[in-house]
């Protein structure tokens, strides 16, 4: 992984295997100076567009890219996933998963999302059918900025009055 200049305790971290929302990521990544690191498997070629902006290849073998996801995840990182397990294993770790529809990954709603996985799978294991998602749309990226905004704006407020605290009491 590349060392970036940002001055932002926290980055961005991004399941890109399958996510429909990178080029708002790496827009938003911009505008903010947020450091981005993208972990994917070789099967997904990414290439690294700038200094801020680091990619992490993994094997194409299940579970690899979530594997690196977590291991590169600090408390204060925001991780974009759609995988509610991965979500709520980087929750535990003290970051914010957000979905690529924009929708925050939280200790209120991550035990339900969960249930509803495992009883579908029950449900498809038996011969059943579940009804997927609906396909993404223009609203679903627009909803994903605004919560990436929104989450990085809070994240900065909190880093800038933890720097004035901390210089309170080195003064």
């Amino acid at each position: 992984m590349t060392t970036n200049s940002s001055t932002t305790a926290f980055k961005i971290i991004v399941d890109a295997d399958s996510c429909p929302v990178k080029g708002v990521i790496i827009k938003v990544a911009r505008d903010t100076s947020v450091p981005v690191l993208v972990i994917a498997s070789i099967a997904h070629r990414i290439a690294a567009e700038t200094g801020e902006i680091s990619v992490i290849e993994v094997d194409n073998v299940p579970q690899a890219a979530d594997i690196a996801v977590i291991n590169n995840t600090s408390a204060g990182d925001i991780v974009v996933t759609g995988d509610f397990g991965l979500a709520s294993i980087v929750l535990s770790r003290g970051a914010v998963p957000l979905s690529p529809r924009g929708y925050v990954f939280n200790e209120k709603n991550i035990d339900r999302l969960l249930l509803q996985r495992h009883i579908d799978a029950k449900i498809r294991r038996g011969g059943g059918r579940t009804k997927g998602p609906r396909s993404f749309c223009l609203e679903d990226r627009e909803n994903f900025e605004k919560a990436l905004r929104r989450i990085i704006d809070g994240r900065i407020l909190l880093n800038n009055e933890n720097k004035k605290a901390a210089d309170l009491e080195e003064g």
